[in-house]
């Protein structure tokens, strides 16, 4: 999709809206005429040329008039501009975050968080910017053609001589604009260097304690902020440079107009009134010139943009960030509709479905193919019992681009209420056999079913309450307790307080200040390791599930609180289905079935008594954890 085309899906997201703030805009940059006009016979008025008869105060009265008229039409510009404008920032946002929330996790987003923020701040708000001014353009297009009529039948000589100077005045300038691009796009790469580094420093800065590299990190950032400081000099200046190219322009014409007005007015083919509306005019004139080269400079910094735009989407098509979504403003008018990313959650009428996006109303052929084709998908996984009785695996083979390793023909299966555990030294593939298996990276080979129906897309199939997955490192956020365990989940009687128990939780709840309503700080970083574990846990059980993942939960856990942390999962299991990624020897001995993996592959499976006598990486990791313990 090229910049006209990004342009005019953007301008179409809502076309009543920008018809009538296009209409809205037209009338306000057309107001001036009629101003013009009285000024004009004002001052004929006053040397008694003056073909109106309403005399100088009835004159002022039209002014004054006028005047108020067009600050009314302003006002209501601004509305509509408001309602339309604003709209587009947020449906290039909304889609955006949808695409980026939809990917697989390793495959998020291609930049550190920082530079991503830049890229939803900035690039969106240069777009929004681009289409507002198409606008503009056209109301004062319409204005420098009514008032060129006028003028050129007063004095058509004098008109080309005015005002032609000044358009080949703005058009140099306008040339200028190539290197002002050029600027804006080093200014915007600097400024996501910025904003990137000042997120991976924050997320590190233990690590950077540790290591003692406090200054060696503040000496990098303060590099990237030199060259932030320079690339927006550069934008700076030359901004500031064409501005007062375009803005000294009237002052060129005005001298012009009066070099010229003299001569006619003896001649007495010039009126006074002719030198006031030339002049009045001129302003207006002028101006419509240099919005249209400020639309081109934003048209020029929208191709950048959208490039921008389109690397956060890692090769989807750039009409994805088009797409006409509701914004959910407001009730909306039934239309043809299809629910995308919240179909596998249809079931449940769970407070999950609003993470996963909105309804996308039909507008393009494009949308129309990709909604068959959801459609079909979810009418055959609708027809999936939720409740599991059996899972099974079959040839699962991912490999990362980037260094080729990975997980080779995996086959297993898990039964309703079996507690399955998946071993293996490190590097051997167990976490990335789990986020395989439920869609956290991109899609492999091999086949995943569920209760013998195949599951085609395992990222938004395995979701509350089907399963509920805690990862090897917890993702914490700077919020109370309460709020990193709901996740925005309503809370309902006791759920929470037996996802506490679960999770042997309610002793350390009790020891903080302000229990389940403390902050946790950035991070969870006022808790420590085993409680972040923990807290993780138990914003997994909260979300009743049929299959509960567990990556490596009891890392940072004592052998005390592990052991009744797996004592008391055992008490749910004629509810659940576990399956967990450990080492440790407590999981391993309370296993039904073990998957030992090793470089990639399934070693050996079975009980813990029947791999102690056949393999010897499980002996070797048996022995290995007692020694530890």
């Amino acid at each position: 999709m090229n910049t006209y085309q990004y342009l005019w899906r953007l301008i179409m997201y809502r076309p009543i809206r920008y018809l009538v703030n296009a209409i809205a805009w037209t009338v306000i940059y057309l107001a001036p005429i009629a101003p013009g006009l009285i000024t004009k016979e004002f001052f004929d008025s006053l040397t008694g040329t003056s073909a109106l008869g309403y005399g100088v105060w009835g004159l002022i009265a039209l002014l004054m008039a006028a005047a108020l008229g067009r600050i009314m039409l302003i006002v209501i510009g601004f509305i509509t501009d408001v309602n339309f404008r604003f709209r587009m920032g947020m449906l290039l946002r909304r889609n955006l975050l949808e695409h980026v929330l939809k990917q697989p996790g390793a495959q998020a987003i291609p930049v550190s968080p920082g530079e991503a923020i830049s890229h939803f701040r900035d690039d969106v708000d240069q777009s929004e910017e681009a289409a507002s001014w198409s606008v503009d353009v056209f109301g004062m297009t319409c204005f420098a053609l009514v008032s060129g009529y006028i003028l050129i039948r007063i004095d058509a000589q004098m008109t080309l001589l005015v005002f032609m100077p000044i358009v080949l005045v703005i058009t140099a300038a306008q040339l200028a604009t190539v290197r002002l691009q050029k600027y804006r796009a080093a200014s915007r790469e600097a400024t996501s260097k910025v904003t990137g580094e000042i997120s991976e420093m924050f997320g590190s800065v233990q690590a950077i304690q540790v290591a003692g590299a406090e200054k060696r990190v503040i000496a990098r950032f303060s590099s990237f902020g030199d060259d932030r400081r320079k690339a927006m000099l550069k934008d700076r200046l030359m901004g500031e440079l064409l501005d007062s190219v375009f803005s000294n322009s009237v002052n060129l014409g005005t001298g012009l107009i009066l070099l010229l007005a003299g001569t006619k007015m003896r001649a007495g083919t010039f009126t006074v009134g002719d030198l006031a509306l030339f002049v009045y005019y001129l302003t207006f004139v002028t101006q419509f010139i240099t919005n249209v080269g400020k639309f081109i400079t934003y048209f020029k910094q929208m191709s950048v943009s959208l490039e921008r735009l389109t690397f956060l989407l890692q090769g989807a098509s750039a009409k994805v960030l088009t797409m006409v979504n509701s914004l959910h403003l407001k009730a909306e008018s039934k239309v043809a509709e299809v629910n995308v990313s919240a179909i596998p959650l249809a079931q449940k009428g769970r407070e999950n479905e609003s993470l996963g996006g909105g309804k996308q109303e039909i507008g393009f052929e494009h949308e129309i193919a990709v909604g068959a084709k959801v459609e079909e998908r979810y009418n055959r996984e609708k027809e999936i019992e939720t409740s599991l009785q059996r899972l099974d695996v079959n040839g699962l083979s991912y490999a990362y681009s980037d260094t080729g390793r990975g997980i080779s023909d995996i086959h297993f299966s898990l039964k309703r209420g079996s507690f399955t555990v998946i071993t293996g030294t490190i590097g051997s593939g167990k976490t990335t056999l789990v986020r395989s298996l439920l869609g956290l990276l991109p899609k492999g080979e091999g086949t995943i079913a569920w209760n013998g129906v195949p599951v085609e897309d395992p990222g938004t199939f395995f979701t509350p309450p089907r399963s509920a997955y805690t990862a090897q490192v917890p993702r914490l956020y700077s919020d109370t307790l309460r709020n990193n365990i709901l996740l925005g989940q309503a809370e309902q009687g006791d759920s929470l307080q037996m996802a506490l128990h679960a999770a042997v939780m309610e002793f350390d709840v009790a020891q903080l200040p302000g229990g389940l309503d403390t902050v946790i700080g950035p991070r969870g970083v006022k808790l420590s390791g085993g409680q972040a574990q923990r807290t993780a846990a138990a914003r997994m059980l909260v979300r009743d599930a049929e299959l509960y993942v567990f990556d490596d939960l009891s890392s940072a856990l004592d052998v005390e609180t592990e052991q009744k942390l797996w004592e008391r999962m055992f008490q749910r299991r004629s509810d659940a289905t576990c399956l967990v990624v450990s080492h440790r020897k407590t999981a391993l001995s309370r296993a039904d079935h073990i998957i030992v993996m090793k470089d990639g592959r399934i070693e050996a499976e079975g009980n813990s008594e029947e791999l102690l006598r056949q393999s010897a990486t499980f002996r070797e990791l048996w022995y290995g954890d007692e020694r530890q313990s």
